[in-house]
């Protein structure tokens, strides 16, 4: 699997890629700005962007914006965004538009080598996968009412998990019950929320980003 890294930190920026590489995937490039960052994209097309939010020049939302393009430009390759804070305007604007293949994790997460690892493989293969503590923030916020609404608890604590990329096998280990319990639960959240007739992989792509804009 083949991945470029971008951080204007040259410490994290290099302990990333020696995360990924010891994790057995190939880092084309190790880049310290936005507009190093779509070079490198458009030179190695590579499966997995790791990106910082805030680079230079003003260090506020350049990664984001960067990331955004690479969206739109190659929506073939993933994008997993690392963030020192829990920012949930940028989170949602990373989520919006097409429905797959993004990441949202805090740089803390970096300290965990086989979480990071595991997560750039869950947006390679089309997922989306968010931060637990971002999960919490969307979760907590104020809303109006919406498809959410008809869920049960337990289905609630379902998504949630699914909303951090967790599997069936990892959300029943969470929740101490069988996989295929979850596999129920899950069945019933798509049909609470109306999803279309999509392959399974993507129809939970589809209520996690339901999920976390509702």
């Amino acid at each position: 699997m083949r991945v470029v890294v971008a951080d204007d930190s040259m410490l994290l920026r290099e302990g990333v890629a020696r995360v990924l590489t010891e994790a057995g995937f190939d880092v084309l490039a190790k880049v310290a700005s936005a507009d190093e960052l779509l070079r490198s994209v458009a030179a190695e097309v590579p499966d997995v962007a790791v990106v910082d939010i805030r680079m230079p020049p003003t260090h506020t939302d350049e990664g984001l914006v960067a990331a955004e393009t690479i969206r739109t430009r190659w929506p073939f390759v993933g994008v997993l965004v690392l963030s020192q804070y829990v920012e949930t305007e940028y989170a949602l604007r990373l989520l919006d538009g097409s429905a797959d293949r993004c990441g949202y994790l805090l740089k803390d997460r970096v300290l965990d080598g086989e979480q990071l690892a595991d997560a750039v493989r869950r947006v390679s293969e089309g997922g989306v996968v968010v931060d637990r503590e971002l999960v919490g923030r969307l979760v907590g916020r104020s809303r109006a009412a919406s498809p959410l609404d008809e869920l049960t608890p337990r289905e609630r604590d379902v998504l949630a998990l699914m909303a951090e990329g967790l599997t069936d096998r990892g959300i029943g280990a969470r929740l101490f019950v069988t996989p295929k319990t979850v596999e129920t639960h899950v069945h019933h959240i798509f049909a609470k929320l109306s999803l279309p007739a999509t392959p399974i992989e993507n129809k939970r792509v589809h209520a996690v980003l339901t999920y976390l804009r509702a």
